[in-house]
């Protein structure tokens, strides 16, 4: 009899658990294991027959495993069957989570949607590393002679039925095509007369000719759109580097602006039009008689200028004379006028004192009626009245 030796030491005080580890000691990762709550499976289950009383399957919970439920008379989706695609399109607006072979999450599924499920899509980062190829996979070895030959007999027919339906539809006349076998079906009809045995029937089933003359019925003009394309394939490219202003400057390609038509009418800059003639890539080569004739100009520009300006000064100063002169005439005018205002002044002051001492004894006499008036208002206001009547007498 042999002897273990874990019969022979004693239990181990301290058992270490086999996923515990330096990861796992972590206190960030014990604090994500805590934070999860366990979850339970929750599985619900239609009420029993004799209690379904008021009970209206509406969730997909409410089928258990089962099917619909006949004696209740409302519209019943049992596992979504028969479910509008787009009320449910429009209920759920989150991918389902999708799994792979192995039991870990596929991120990439909305990658994926969209596209057909033959097509290729890498997403993965094991995508761009080379892989160890196994020459003795099923999977990467050549087919047998037998699958080659039947592999190029389907493909040949095929091609020569797409190519013969082509030909025949080009040419002005095309034969009759030939027709296939009789089918002969035996037939029950499912209601007969009252009375009378159901009677069997043999229907032959022929297939019509097709006139070979006939136009085409249905006319299929319309542009279907094309499946979105196969994404393509990741490529690691180098880190981005800054791009100086000349590779800018360079890579700006003017477009190509017509001199001569504008059909829609776009108003485009003078300095874009220039740009896309391409004179800026001609090298000019200017003229030295350029600057010759400009040095002229500029010496016959400058001698006008002088003579329009000693022109200038002369009418200055015959302006100047004109305006001397003309301010000593109005002087001269101006002092005769002052004697003669002096000698008028003696003639007419005589006349001015005279209608002066008029007028002064005028103002007297108003005074002095006005202060009878007042007296007598004071003393006896009834004469004043009879005084007023009587100058009112006279005036008339």
């Amino acid at each position: 009899m042999s002897v273990r030796i874990s019969d022979v030491l004693p239990a181990p005080s301290n058992a270490k658990d086999q996923w515990d580890t330096e990861v796992t000691r972590d206190s960030w990762f014990k604090g994500q294991n805590a934070s999860k709550p366990s979850t339970a499976l929750i599985t619900k289950q239609p009420p029993p027959y004799g209690k379904r009383a008021g009970f209206l399957p509406r969730a997909v919970e409410d089928f258990g495993d089962g099917g619909s439920f006949p004696e209740i008379h409302i519209a019943q989706f049992p596992l979504g069957m028969g479910k509008d695609s787009q009320r449910g399109a429009a209920s759920s607006k989150t991918v389902a989570l999708q799994y792979d072979e192995s039991g870990k999450l596929r991120f990439d599924a909305l990658v994926k949607q969209g596209h057909d499920k033959s097509k290729i899509v890498h997403t993965r980062l094991a995508d761009t590393k080379s892989k160890m190829i196994d020459d003795e996979d099923p999977e990467l070895q050549k087919p047998d002679e037998d699958a080659i030959r039947e592999t190029t007999e389907a493909t040949k027919a095929a091609l020569e039925k797409i190519v013969n339906s082509k030909v025949a539809s080009a040419l002005p006349v095309q034969h009759a095509k030939k027709v296939g076998e009789s089918q002969f079906i035996r037939y029950t009809p499912s209601q007969q007369a009252a009375g009378r045995p159901a009677q069997q029937r043999i229907i032959r089933v022929v297939e019509e000719q097709q006139d070979p003359m006939e136009p085409p019925r249905f006319k299929i003009n319309q542009k279907i759109p094309r499946p979105p394309p196969s994404p393509p394939a990741p490529v690691l490219h180098s880190p981005p580097r800054r791009v100086s202003a000349q590779e800018q400057a360079d890579w700006k390609i003017p477009p190509c602006i017509s001199n001569w038509k504008n059909p829609k009418g776009y108003t485009v800059a003078l300095d874009k039009r220039l740009a896309a003639d391409g004179r800026g890539l001609q090298q000019t080569h200017i003229n030295e008689n350029f600057a010759k004739f400009s040095e002229a100009l500029n010496l016959a520009e400058r001698s006008a200028r002088d003579a329009v300006e000693a022109r200038n000064q002369v009418k200055k100063s015959i302006a100047l004379k004109n305006k001397s002169a003309q301010e000593q005439k109005m002087r001269e005018m101006a002092l005769k006028a002052k004697e003669e205002r002096a000698k008028n002044k003696s003639s007419t002051k005589e006349e001015i004192d005279e209608d002066a001492r008029e007028r002064d004894a005028i103002r007297r006499d108003q005074i002095d009626n006005i202060r009878r008036e007042r007296n007598i208002a004071r003393s006896r206001p009834d004469k004043l009245e009879k005084l007023r009547h009587d100058k009112d007498r006279d005036k008339r």
